[in-house]
């Protein structure tokens, strides 16, 4: 059976520190996703990204802004 891809908030960190930081600050605050590499389809960051649902995205930016965690970029983006 073929892979499905679906649409999915994919949020690219600057360094892996950050992304280490979003790890631990966003699940302890109740929001869903998780780390995984940045997708092909995206060309910057430092290699890791957070993915989670596209309805998350403006609740999960909100935390990462008012936590100071540096971010690259927000996509949304079948994969």
């Amino acid at each position: 059976m073929p892979l499905v891809k679906k649409l999915a908030c994919v949020i690219v960190f600057d360094s892996a520190t950050a992304a280490m930081e979003a790890e631990s600050y966003l699940p302890a605050r109740g929001l869903p996703g998780r780390i995984i590499p940045i997708p092909e389809q995206i060309s910057a960051g430092c290699g890791l990204s957070w993915k989670a649902e596209p309805e998350d995205k403006d609740r999960i930016v909100k935390a990462l802004d008012e936590a100071g965690i540096k971010y690259a970029g927000v996509y949304v983006l079948k994969i």
